[in-house]
């Protein structure tokens, strides 16, 4: 029987999912793309000052050796031989830096990671250095704070306009590897020492456990791929390779930097370590390599030019497949490397661009306003409605981002009559993420010149048909949801199981017709459609100017993250109460 089970399921591949806020581990059949088992566990992080955000290595590190061995009990409790598993690919958070000690394995300083839900392409001065932090709901997009003088002083010394942006497809950020780098070197002295006796490493988290989970420093492998090494701001896109001249321009000594490899090739294999029982897995190798978002978009199986994806968590991060070609936006996307899966194999580029208060969104609908309990209370709601009734939400808590770069906005919800209820401002809410998406695909259509056929999305929130089929209307084209959710860890997984010298995933779209998709058709007219989003530009409009420099400066500048909306909404609600009262 148990064969029986072995040669039915066929090769097994694993894929290391290692996020801001949880690891897991998952095994998938290599010929049905079948999610055989998984574990997830939670892991911290540390604020140790106003806009700081840490994480520990060393945790991070022991979370992915705890789902590697607690999904290889499950996988045995299944009757799943573990044997089978023949690669293992790691997906994981961009742009988070680590630097450690390559002759004893420490870190040598906590891993530096992105402020909560940062729009990476946000203009660096849009929360003022030394502002408080604004209260939960009124903004979660947050400015590194420890490295915005870092940026502020590169800026006044940056060779020319274009000078990172030409080599890297990213504008000078907080958010990227090379400032947080440049800041742990200009700060921490066991760093400074450490480069100094060349016993430094640098990498993101991909390369710190790749590095380790290979031997670490009994012989571990230093590299990454092409994908995380784009968000570095030091990697040139063109020439797939550690540019030089950013390098002397942020000061980074190259000899800390990861070799950089495809996202589906043998890095190295699994070596024993006293965290895993019976060293579990040993020998297996690791294979293949993608930061999050480029994992989702090969999971989504958007290897065609145009193809696009959406994940919907707290923000939305949207990805197109620009094909061989590097596409600059004019309209505030990043060009990024999508993917280069094997070593002889072209490169692959896209376009992303980020929605900064998604999911975030129902969070402050929820802890804020109070009219739902739970996250998933707003479908409920949305439902008893089925309409806004011509109420409009722009969240735009601490700005507006792409493609608008429009720092002096605010929340806003207009429309409101008396007729108006908690259930149309949850299906406005809705709506909003909705036409914020559609924001951000015609920017890509203008800068691509690839209308979109369809869109494929994943994340947390497609849970959510009312959403799901507003996306579809306000879109006005097909959305494709795929049966199994996990699509960051499949990509990864994919890379893994396809890379040369394991060849046990074929990335033929006909053989991966396994994977079922739930689609939603557009249910209104074009010309619905294309009113519905005028009115919301229309209250896009009515959202800007509300915070000028005169108020700004007038005092605590995190109060006007919220004292329009709010405002709004409170004397909205008097007046309502006050028409009804006179009426009757």
């Amino acid at each position: 029987m148990a064969a029986a089970r072995k040669a039915a399921l066929g090769p097994l591949v694993g894929a290391v999912d290692q996020g801001t806020s949880s690891t897991r581990f998952l095994v998938f059949n290599s010929r049905t793309a079948e999610l055989l088992s998984h574990h997830q566990v939670e892991i911290k992080q540390e604020f140790p000052r106003e806009g700081w955000v840490e994480q520990d290595p060393k945790e991070i590190l022991q979370s992915v050796y705890e789902c590697i061995e607690k999904t290889c009990e499950k996988l045995r409790e299944l009757n799943i031989d573990i044997s089978n598993i023949k690669a293992i690919g790691v997906s994981n958070q961009r742009e988070t830096t680590v630097v450690w000690d390559k002759l004893t394995g420490e870190p040598l300083y906590n891993a530096v990671a992105a402020p909560v839900s940062p729009d990476p392409s946000a203009p660096v001065a849009v929360v003022p250095s030394g502002s408080s932090v604004p209260a939960a709901g009124a903004s979660s997009v947050w400015l590194d704070l420890r490295t915005q003088s870092t940026v502020e002083n590169l800026s006044k010394r940056i060779p020319g306009n274009n000078f990172v942006k030409s080599k890297t497809g990213l504008p000078l950020s907080t958010y990227f590897s090379a400032v947080k780098l440049r800041w742990i070197l200009d700060n921490v002295r066991k760093v400074q020492k450490a480069v100094e006796e060349n016993r430094a490493l640098f990498g993101t988290i991909d390369s710190w456990l790749i590095w380790s989970l290979t031997g670490g420093a009994k012989g571990g492998v230093h590299c990454t791929d092409v994908t995380n090494a784009s968000r570095t701001m030091l990697f040139n896109i063109h020439s797939l390779e550690w540019d030089k001249e950013l390098c002397d321009f942020f000061e980074i000594p190259m000899a800390i930097l990861p070799s950089v490899r495809s996202s589906s090739e043998i890095y190295g294999l699994m070596k024993i370590s006293h965290s895993l029982k019976a060293g579990a897995l040993e020998g297996v190798p690791i294979s293949g390599c993608l930061g999050d978002q480029s994992a989702a978009l090969v999971g989504q199986m958007c290897f065609q030019d145009g193809q696009a994806k959406n994940t919907y968590g707290t923000g939305c991060f949207l990805l197109c497949n620009t094909g061989h070609k590097c596409v600059f936006s004019e309209h505030g996307l990043l060009t990024t490397v999508a993917y280069k899966l094997g070593r002889d194999k072209p490169v692959y580029y896209a376009l992303e661009g980020s929605v900064a208060i998604a999911g975030a969104v129902i969070r402050w609908l929820r802890d804020n306003l109070g009219i739902i309990s739970t996250s998933e209370e707003i479908e409920k709601l949305a439902k008893e409605v089925g309409t806004s009734y011509g109420c409009y939400f722009v969240p735009a808590f601490s700005g507006l981002y792409a493609p608008y770069w429009e720092p002096s906005a605010r929340g806003i919800i207009c429309g409101l009559t008396q007729f108006t209820n908690k259930c149309h401002i949850a299906f406005a809410a809705l709506e909003a993420v909705c036409f914020q998406t559609r924001e951000i695909l015609d920017a890509m259509n203008r800068d691509c010149g690839i209308p979109l056929s369809h869109l494929q999305v994943d994340g947390g929130m497609t849970s959510n048909k009312i959403l799901m089929q507003l996306q579809a209307d306000i879109l006005y084209i097909p959305v494709v949801k795929p049966s199994m959710p996990e699509t960051t860890a499949l990509g990864a997984a994919m890379a893994a199981g396809a890379a040369e010298g394991v060849g046990v995933w074929s990335l033929d779209p006909e053989d991966l017709s396994a994977v079922t998709m739930e689609r939603f058709e557009p249910q209104i007219n074009a010309e619905e459609s294309e009113i519905r989003y005028s009115t919301w530009k229309k209250a896009v409009m009515k959202s800007m100017g509300w915070a000028t420099t005169q108020s700004s400066e007038s005092g605590d500048p995190s109060i006007f993250c919220s004292l329009p909306l709010g405002f709004f909404i409170v004397s909205s609600m008097v007046m309502l109460i006050g028409a009804r009262y006179i009426s009757g």
